[in-house]
């Protein structure tokens, strides 16, 4: 049984996507270099939060694609329509000798509303939620403890209750070709992030 009724099925072979990282022309797959960590994190279109995350310092890489749902191995046109239930998600693969888990968790939560469930302002549908998917039971812990913390602030700010899935990661599957670094390559594209101003003092 699957977690959405009615899952598209997908194909056996992965789709086709792009082998390096159009901004530091690293590679977008692993092996990675001994010792980086990765997490997996929606925030909402992915356009916007894989440039977001590659501006951090200590990020190695960044990769958009579809994490968290059942059809494998699926197209975008695919995930569009609700039924893999899939959400767009980045890739993000980090030196913890740079920065760490705490760090990109708070880039995280203040830069996007985790309180819509399946939309991030007008881009609706399940695609669109708020995600954490953790690669190691330390980040788990992590991410649960960074949710309470942003709780307790959002409700005294008057905000609702923090809807973002904390999981982990099953496969991440990558997007096609020009979605990877897409502000990169469209300077003037659609970026849809939008914070709720509230801070999240995890550190």
């Amino acid at each position: 049984m699957t977690l959405f009724a009615g899952a598209l099925p997908g194909r056996d072979t992965p789709i086709s996507t792009s082998d390096r990282h159009a901004v530091n022309n690293e590679s977008l797959h692993p092996p990675f270099p001994d010792g980086y960590a990765t997490l997996v994190l929606g925030m909402g279109c992915f356009w916007g939060t894989e440039q977001l995350f590659w501006r951090v310092t200590g990020v190695h890489v960044t990769a958009a694609g579809y994490a968290g749902g059942d059809t494998p191995n699926p197209t975008y046109e695919e995930v569009c329509t609700g039924r893999t239930g899939h959400a767009e998600a980045v890739l993000v693969v980090f030196d913890p000798k740079q920065t760490d888990v705490e760090i990109l968790l708070q880039v995280f939560w203040e830069n996007h509303d985790p309180t819509q469930g399946s939309r991030q302002g007008n881009d609706i549908g399940p695609q669109y939620r708020s995600t954490i998917y953790v690669t190691d039971e330390a980040q788990l812990e992590c991410a649960k403890r960074s949710a309470d913390v942003y709780q307790q602030q959002l409700a005294r700010a008057g905000r609702g209750d923090i809807t973002t899935e904390i999981k982990p990661l099953d496969t991440f599957y990558y997007a096609e070709a020009y979605h990877q670094q897409y502000l990169e390559k469209n300077p003037g594209g659609y970026c849809g992030l939008k914070g709720t101003g509230i801070s999240c003092p995890i550190n």
